[in-house]
């Protein structure tokens, strides 16, 4: 099963789906995204680590995270994926260069579609944290419209094929593809 948690920064998203896998998993994996370059990171990834138990596996994959999650699903049957922005990050500021927007796509989609097919492939459950980064305001420059689009795609890819797409607010989880099949099925009444 595929689980999308998704939010703006601070909603909440990685509480609650830290919540999610620790009531639904008994064997949980924590695949981790984050690079620590500054304090600002550190201070981040520190507080992550300080609300997981002693007992779920890290795994490390700022990049072919794909692979991690097929190394894992061979021993637990919960995944928690943080995050998918963070990654799309890593994956884009990798490139010698970022001008060319067509690659950039195609990189995206080849690396989310490995992550959904590795997901897809095991037995247990994923759930990837995602943060909304496209609801303010255009960015004035090209690396952060580039990042927020990538962000985007992204985002839709795994929400495409997630069995539960939740969105958090405020703390507050809202299963959003359930919402959706209940309206799309009163559309079709």
């Amino acid at each position: 099963m595929i689980v999308l948690v998704t939010g703006g920064a601070r909603s909440g998203k990685s509480s609650f789906a830290e919540k999610y896998v620790a009531k639904y998993g008994k064997r949980i994996a924590y695949i981790a995204t984050a690079q620590i370059f500054d304090e600002e990171m550190k201070f981040r990834v520190d507080l992550h680590q300080s609300r997981r138990p002693s007992e779920w596996q890290t795994y490390e994959a700022p990049f072919d995270a794909h692979k991690a999650i097929l190394e894992a699903g061979e021993k637990h049957d919960m995944i928690l994926f943080d995050c998918m922005t963070i990654y799309t990050s890593n994956l884009l500021f990798s490139l010698s260069d970022i001008d060319d927007s067509k690659r950039n796509y195609e990189l995206i989609r080849e690396k989310f579609s490995q992550l959904i097919e590795a997901a897809k492939s095991i037995k247990g459950t994923v759930v990837f944290v995602t943060n909304e980064v496209g609801c303010g305001i255009v960015p004035d420059n090209h690396l952060s419209r580039e990042y927020r689009d990538l962000a985007g795609l992204a985002n839709q890819l795994v929400a495409e094929v997630a069995d539960k797409v939740y969105l958090v607010v405020s703390g507050i989880p809202v299963d959003i593809k359930k919402f959706s099949e209940v309206l799309d099925s009163a559309e079709n009444n």
